[in-house]
């Protein structure tokens, strides 16, 4: 048996109490960290062994597999039908030709998963609270699509999905199935963009939002985690605790292998475009007061020059010094040339070292 530990009940009670409005955490004095027993009878399985993670750093959240439920394919709205966002509230984006879709943190903050089919793209939202980290899965796994939920285990403070055909947990972070059938295999990624609700709709003004009518009674709205984004607590300390830099200022980390580099806001007070190695390989990183957005440079267009010509009315990003414009994803709003989105995501600065070996651009 693995030892019992003392773990903050981070959720239960503000998604289980769905008609209160109360965002106070509470403490779990008999919590533990997932025991050897199966948690679901009808399962074949032990999930809990076999874990390429250290198992004891893996802790029990408290809701349980499914306490907190994803959502698949929720409804949508146009953008002037979103209610509650407002200007400031953060989205993660997507876009898929003409489909453009926004996933806003306010629902995200109660399901941490959305299961979406956009055209030829199986999709997964899968989003973190505890570390902030919003990033795109590609369900199809092994020739079929699978659907994600919450297992209600946290790893180094982060998210766990488990996949449903095979009962196997993932790490959000590092993007690989860490305990399961699946153990050792890694996600496939997909581009996501995480900005402001007022730059996303400036950018692409036929976007349509997750409704709010997902068929749980959930207030939306209203931030589950009482003043965790704002405060310096952490409700489970990861492994090595890092303090170069605030532990929940929110950076972009491009990762490589076990290796990771983050880009802070500040980086782009002055100057809107970095040209920057790392691991050997080039990046252009793009961002102002409201996104960071990086890509990887072949040898061609390593040699170009690139400007930043964001005006808040377009979607037109960037600017190469033959005239060609991209959009925030990299894709060609005039002319053919397209640019490669980098591996990377935005999150708390606590969880990058956690995860990688992280270097800080500036250091």
């Amino acid at each position: 048996m693995i030892r019992n530990t003392l773990v903050f009940l981070v959720y239960a009670l503000s998604l289980f109490s769905c008609s209160s409005s109360s965002t106070q955490e509470t403490q779990n004095t008999s919590g533990t960290r997932p025991s050897n027993s199966n948690p679901d009878p009808n399962e074949t399985e032990n999930t809990y062994t076999d874990w390429l993670i250290p198992v004891s750093d893996v802790l029990d959240g408290g809701p349980g597999r499914d306490g907190i439920p994803a959502l698949e394919n929720p409804d949508m709205v146009k953008a002037e039908n979103a209610s509650l966002l407002s200007d400031t509230d953060l989205v993660l984006g997507y876009k898929n030709g003409n489909d453009i879709r926004a996933y806003q943190h306010i629902v995200l903050d109660w399901h941490e998963i959305v299961n979406d089919n956009i055209g030829d793209a199986s999709l997964a939202i899968t989003y973190c609270p505890l570390t902030g980290t919003g990033i795109g899965w590609n369900r199809f796994i092994d020739g079929s699509d699978t659907t994600f939920g919450v297992s209600g285990l946290l790893y180094q403070t982060n998210l766990i999905p488990f996949d449903r055909a095979t009962k196997s947990n993932w790490s959000q972070i590092l993007g690989e199935s860490v305990n399961g059938s699946l153990a050792g295999k890694d996600i496939d990624l997909i581009t996501l963009v995480e900005t402001d609700w007022k730059t996303w709709k400036a950018m692409f003004p036929n976007t349509i939002v997750i409704s709010l009518n997902t068929g749980f009674s959930r207030t939306y709205g209203t931030y589950p985690y009482s003043d965790y984004k704002t405060n310096t607590n952490l409700f489970f300390f990861p492994t090595p605790k890092d303090t170069r830099l605030t532990l929940k200022d929110r950076v972009h980390a491009i990762v490589i292998g076990g290796f990771a580099k983050v880009y802070q806001f500040s980086d782009f007070q002055t100057a809107h475009v970095i040209k920057d190695t790392f691991r050997a390989r080039n990046y252009l990183v793009v961002g102002n007061a409201n996104f960071i957005a990086s890509f990887e440079l072949d040898a061609s267009q390593d040699s170009m020059e690139f400007e930043y010509v964001f005006d808040g009315t377009s979607e037109v990003v960037l600017q190469d010094n033959q005239g060609r414009q991209y959009n925030i994803f990299g894709e060609a709003v005039s002319g053919s040339e397209h640019l490669k989105p980098s591996e990377s995501f935005m999150g708390y600065w606590f969880s990058i070292p956690a995860f990688y070996n992280t270097v800080i651009y500036g250091d």
